[in-house]
């Protein structure tokens, strides 16, 4: 079993948006469910929770035209931070009070946030990664937290990408070169023995 500390690890929940988990299809349901059970274990061994998620102002002026990826998000409308950030997290997940919501431009959740500030100020230097899609919010913060020292564990199975094989290959020969890749019932167990011990 991996070992937790609680006041120096946090659960990142990233890009559980609607429109992102729509892209799953039918292969959503248990992903966000495991992941809901991944919250719950976390929240009653108190390990904050970070919320990451997509979000653009009004005329997206973050989006610059030379990024593919991101003007065309610009041009369907999608994303605009007209409500409450983390409102469009699908709903069996959406944040609670105290929760922390990192607002991201780019795909990884350290690229332009302020991530890595709230980190350092909370002395947090393990992460606990969930999200979609392995292949980019999992795989681009895994890349800039492990440079930055971070001790990371992927959650495999709280984590989905549109191809499966690419997630495949990402968890079992890519990711685990810069972190601790477990499934979802490893890493719940290591927050309810952390919440034992402390």
């Amino acid at each position: 079993m991996i070992a937790i500390e609680p006041g120096r690890t946090a659960l990142c929940v990233m890009d559980f948006q609607n429109d992102i988990v729509a892209m799953l299809g039918d292969a959503a349901a248990p992903v966000v469910e495991r992941t809901a059970g991944l919250i719950a274990a976390a929240r009653a061994a108190r390990i904050p929770i970070f919320y990451v998620v997509v979000g653009f102002r009004p005329g997206y002026p973050e989006a610059n035209a030379r990024n593919e990826r991101f003007a065309a998000i610009a041009r369907t409308g999608r994303f605009q931070l007209t409500a409450p950030p983390g409102s469009d997290v699908v709903p069996a997940l959406r944040p609670e009070h105290g929760d922390i919501i990192v607002i991201k431009h780019r795909v990884s959740a350290f690229a332009g946030t302020d991530l890595d500030m709230i980190l350092r100020a909370k002395g947090i230097d393990t992460l606990v990664l969930s999200g979609i899609s392995t292949s980019g919010v999992v795989l681009s913060t895994t890349r800039h937290a492990a440079d930055a020292d971070h001790r990371l564990v992927i959650v495999k199975d709280c984590c989905a990408d549109p191809d499966d094989e690419v997630h495949r290959v990402l968890t079992e020969k890519v990711l685990a070169r810069q972190a601790v890749v477990v499934v979802a019932s490893e890493a719940a167990a290591a927050f309810s023995g952390a919440a034992a011990g402390a």
